[in-house]
């Protein structure tokens, strides 16, 4: 069973306030800021699939402006693509793991979980990234949790994306 129902019955109800956000751009920090707390970690972002550009973007991305990166690129293009999860807790050694924005920002990535983000036909739309956890690696439980979360967020995303008129 799971180790932290609590942890559960909170995403239920951040379920329920992110319905009431008029906007990605309302509801992405907001999502942003939730998944942080929930996994104990430094960054989150969320990224969006352009199909005609063949690129994933952010609408915010915690301590950058948009992130703009092909849909092939990094350990977030690896998670789309594959359309799986990844944990990568030594990212410098990760032969997927694309540098850029860390040497641009001088921020220093230690470990990455992400979850794609799927729509109502179980494709990817999109992919949650959370960068650093505070006390130690991500596990099978951030994992577990991560998922959970990612189906309260990915029909709102989905519906969100659809009527949202900048894509890129």
């Amino acid at each position: 069973m799971y180790k932290n129902i609590k942890s559960f019955t909170k995403i239920a109800e951040f379920g329920r306030k992110l319905l009431a956000r008029p906007s990605i751009e309302l509801a992405i920090p907001m999502i942003s800021s939730y998944a942080r707390e929930l996994l104990k970690a430094d960054r989150c972002s969320v990224f969006i699939y352009n199909e005609e550009k063949n690129c994933l973007w952010t609408v915010v991305s915690d301590g950058v402006e948009k992130i703009k990166i092909s849909a092939d690129e990094g350990i977030v293009g690896a998670s789309f693509k594959e359309d799986r999860a990844l944990i990568v807790n030594d990212p410098y050694s990760d032969k997927r793991f694309s540098p850029k924005i860390d040497h641009e920002t001088g921020y220093i990535t230690n470990n990455i979980i992400t979850i794609p983000i799927n729509n109502a036909f179980n494709k990817p739309i999109g992919v949650l990234q959370i960068l650093n956890k505070n006390e130690g690696e991500f596990d099978k439980e951030d994992k577990r949790l991560l998922t959970f979360f990612n189906h309260y967020i990915s029909g709102y995303i989905e519906l969100a994306v659809f009527f949202h008129e900048e894509h890129v």
